[in-house]
């Protein structure tokens, strides 16, 4: 698990929101409600939700400061 500060990747993130998998799933509708990842996949939410909580993003300091 990884602390401290997120190194943010331009890659990653276009890949995330171009991704045919994901203009698939939002043009069917078939996405869950927000908050359904514990009944998705538990395993999963529970790590992101530690990781969320551990790690932190540049842009995060950005918002601080405003």
């Amino acid at each position: 698990m990884k602390l401290g500060m997120r190194k943010p990747s331009l890659k990653k993130s276009i890949a995330a929101r171009t991704s045919l998998k994901r203009y698939v799933r939002h043009s069917l509708g078939m996405k869950a409600p927000r908050g359904w990842g514990w009944l998705t996949n538990p395993k999963k939410a529970a790590y992101n939700r530690v990781y969320r909580k551990t790690t932190f993003s540049i842009f995060d300091i950005f918002k601080f400061f405003k």
